[in-house]
């Protein structure tokens, strides 16, 4: 089912949802019966699942990266996805990645409010590309409520396409630029948390995540190693969107390319009601130094 969506004056996109799949997960670390895991046969992808952070996830998870990295690589032969063209080098750099910032986003969920546990909450993947890190995070939390935002059509076409594969019923995609949503009272401030991974630099990321989370919830950027100096050059972004940098954590990643980061911010307060601003100026326009919260 398609769902179109205008935000006057501000989006000039469409936006489109996904909300009818089949509804068979089983929740993380669970004993899945025969019965329940016959599916069609292994893919190749399959014979890789190995590392650290995939070892987390059940049978029927596992199967559910194997389809999606099929899917991605086939698809990336008649559209740009990926750089990369491997399935090992997938698994690496996307897939353990995206896993690899899980346990932050739990750690600091629930260090933020009163409950023990993070399994049923709102997220949001700015910027989704072909689904990284958001639908890797719904296979392995098949109790989070996933939105892939998403402005490319060809991206979402493909989004759709691996969801009805896998057999997500947890997930749906939002066409659309992320400053016009965030200016959208259907979107705005209504995510527990909000993630971004190789999307741009700190600071722009936060116009672009900020505005859609909660008070109270999260922004969680997924970065390289050096990161020092884009985090400062955020910190005055971070404080008049509302925000403030909860902690840098290092992650565990076995891809080959150095140590990863999870920039974790909190929600204190409301965004000021200009941020975001205009689609494609919190890219070209640096923070006034002088600017006061509104």
């Amino acid at each position: 089912m398609s769902i179109s969506y205008f935000n006057s004056p501000f989006a000039p996109h469409c936006f489109t949802s996904i909300r009818t799949f089949i509804k068979h997960l089983v929740p993380p670390k669970t004993t899945v019966s025969s019965t329940a895991t016959t599916h069609r046969k292994t893919s190749p992808t399959s014979r890789t699942l190995c590392s650290s952070n995939l070892e987390t996830l059940n049978p029927r998870q596992r199967e559910q990266i194997s389809l999606y990295v099929d899917a991605l690589l086939q698809w990336n032969q008649k559209m740009n996805l990926t750089a990369v063209t491997e399935t090992s080098k997938v698994m690496t750099r996307h897939v353990e990645d995206s896993l690899a910032i899980l346990p932050p986003i739990r750690s600091s969920y629930i260090y933020g409010s009163s409950s023990s546990q993070c399994d049923d909450i709102s997220v949001v993947d700015v910027g989704s590309g072909p689904g990284l890190p958001g639908l890797i995070l719904a296979v392995a939390c098949p109790g989070w409520k996933v939105t892939l935002l998403e402005s490319m059509k060809k991206r979402c076409d493909f989004l759709e396409h691996a969801i009805g594969i896998t057999g997500l019923s947890n997930v749906e995609v939002l066409r659309g630029r992320a400053e016009s949503v965030g200016q959208s009272l259907d979107f705005r401030e209504m995510f527990d948390v909000a993630v971004a991974r190789a999307v741009a630099e700190m600071r722009i990321l936060a116009e672009y995540c900020l505005p859609l989370v909660r008070v109270g919830g999260l922004f969680v950027a997924a970065k390289g190693h050096d990161i020092e100096d884009e985090v400062k050059n955020a910190n005055k972004a971070i404080r008049l969107l509302g925000a403030s940098t909860l902690h840098v954590s290092s992650v565990q990643s076995h891809g080959p390319y150095g140590q990863r980061t999870a920039i974790v911010c909190r929600k204190d307060r409301p965004t000021p009601r200009r941020y975001p601003r205009e689609p494609g100026i919190p890219a070209k326009v640096d923070w006034d130094p002088n600017l006061k919260m509104r």
